[in-house]
C-alpha cells in the first residue's frame, strides 16, 4: 500500500492499480450472472402458476443483470474503483432488500390463501356424498 485508503476510490480499476480484487471481482460478476440467468430459468418453470414468486425472481434477475453486467463493462473501461465499489454495495444491498424486506409479506400473504383453498377444498370432498349429485325429488314427467 503506497497510498492512503482513501486515495485508491479514485484509481482506475484495472490489473495494475488491484491485482488482487481486478480478476477475482470480474470472475465473480461473471459466475453470479450466468447462475442468476440459469436460476431465473429453472425457478420460473417450476413456480409458474405462483405469480408472487415469479415477480420477486424477476426483481433478482435484472437487479442481477444490471449489478454483475456493469461490474464486467468497468472490466473492459476501466471506471474509477469508488463508481465500482458502489455499485456492488447499492446492488447487492438492493438484492437482500427485494429478498427479505420487499417480498416476504407478499409471500406470506400468499402462503395463507393457499392454504384457506387447500382447508376448504379438503372440507367440501371430505364425505363421499359431496361428490355425487342429490337427485332432485321432483322429476319432470315426460309427455
Amino acid at each position: 500500500m503506497n497510498l492512503w485508503p482513501w486515495e485508491y476510490l479514485f484509481q482506475a480499476y484495472d490489473q495494475q492499480n488491484f491485482p488482487d480484487l481486478y480478476v477475482p471481482l470480474t470472475l465473480a460478476s461473471l459466475v453470479a450472472l450466468i447462475a442468476t440467468i440459469a436460476f431465473y430459468n429453472i425457478r420460473t418453470r417450476q413456480l409458474h402458476r405462483h405469480l408472487i414468486h415469479l415477480q420477486m425472481y424477476e426483481w433478482i434477475l435484472w437487479t442481477a443483470v444490471i449489478v454483475f453486467g456493469l461490474m464486467l463493462v468497468y472490466w473492459v473501461f476501466n471506471f474509477d474503483f469508488f463508481i465500482a465499489l458502489a455499485t456492488l454495495v447499492v446492488g447487492l444491498g438492493t438484492l437482500v432488500w427485494i429478498r427479505f424486506v420487499r417480498f416476504p409479506p407478499y409471500l406470506r400473504a400468499y402462503e395463507r390463501q393457499l392454504a384457506k383453498a387447500r382447508y376448504y377444498s379438503r372440507e367440501r370432498f371430505t364425505r363421499p356424498e359431496s361428490t355425487i349429485r342429490a337427485r332432485n325429488s321432483r322429476r319432470r314427467r315426460r309427455r
